[in-house]
């Protein structure tokens, strides 16, 4: 019987940002600091940011400015790489056999796996967080997490609701916890239509309806800025949130699921899933390396595998969680 143990990167997305997030990693790799060197060089953050640089909104903050969507994509993208750079630096060995990242993680992942240049990732990221940005700035909008839902009831809980606005699934977390996402007005009904439900709702501080049709204009403005990107080919497998299985590696198949992530679910939970269960059909074990920044998906994958080891790596300082 193989009795190895199977490595994956677990890459986090919007939601998971703090401030100083990455700069321990910076502080302390030559690896990470020439991450955040080349972001810094690479990316103008909007101008909410004051001229400030990627390293130095990630050190200092502010907060506000830091969880703006347009700040807060590039800035996570830029942090997890750093945190991956580094560790990989002191182990060269030990190669993934497979990664996932939730949302804006899978560029993340795909970049780790081969398939953008950091430059290239970087931009890429950075447009996104302007497209969507802008998208939820043009209709007031936003995100209610349920818990003790499972997709069914969400979805019904949202044809419910949502009258003749937009109102559904956004993210498919884990077991019972999923996010919808749709108009403000929708939103508010969910809140209160979830309550007679016994569901626990709780509106999200968001900037908008994400993974939505709302984020039609994003997606139309990412298709193209894709297009013109080269995609190389996949060391290993990175798995898709919107399929909930592997790419299948090839340039047009990538930039289209990519486009699609913005408008409709991300299916972590199932993902998560299935990627373990394709993993151990050799009969070996799998443990996960969460990247930085936070613990988010440690957190998730107690509800989706609890016999799934995830060590997350906030931190040099403290690898272990």
């Amino acid at each position: 019987m193989n009795t190895s143990t199977t490595r994956v990167l677990l890459c986090p997305g919007q939601g998971s940002q703090s401030v100083g997030m990455g700069i321990a990693w910076a502080d302390a790799s030559p690896a990470a600091s020439e991450v955040f060197a080349i972001a810094d060089d690479s990316v103008q953050l909007p101008a909410c940011a004051g001229g400030r640089t990627i390293s130095q909104v990630c050190r200092e903050g502010p907060k506000e400015v830091l969880d703006r969507t347009d700040v807060a994509q590039v800035a996570l993208f830029t942090a997890a790489v750093a945190c991956a750079r580094a560790l990989a630096a002191g182990d060269p060995t030990d190669t993934p056999a497979a990664m996932a990242g939730l949302s804006l993680g899978e560029y993340t992942a795909l970049h780790l796996a081969g398939a953008l240049t950091l430059e290239d990732g970087l931009r890429l990221v950075a447009e996104r967080g302007r497209l969507m940005q802008s998208a939820a700035e043009a209709t007031p909008s936003g995100m209610v997490a349920l818990i003790g839902a499972d997709e069914a009831a969400a979805s019904d809980l949202c044809l419910a609701a949502a009258g003749e606005l937009v109102l559904v699934c956004a993210n498919l977390n884990c077991p019972g916890q999923i996010v919808i996402s749709g108009d403000e007005a929708a939103c508010d009904r969910a809140v209160l239509e979830a309550a007679s439900r016994g569901l626990r709702a709780t509106k999200l501080a968001v900037a908008g309806a994400f993974h939505s049709p709302l984020m039609a204009s994003a997606a139309h403005g990412m298709r193209a800025v894709l297009s013109a990107t080269p995609i190389h080919p996949l060391r290993c497998p990175v798995w898709s949130n919107v399929t909930a299985r592997p790419h299948l590696g090839t340039p047009d198949s990538i930039r289209e699921l990519l486009v699609r992530q913005l408008t409709e679910p991300v299916r972590w939970g199932e993902s998560c899933q299935h990627m373990l269960e394709s993993l151990r059909a050799d009969r070996s074990s799998v443990s996960c390396l969460e990247l930085a920044p936070g613990t988010v998906l440690k957190g998730l994958m107690r509800r989706i595998d609890r016999t799934c080891e995830v060590t997350s790596h906030d931190a040099p300082a403290t690898t272990a969680h």
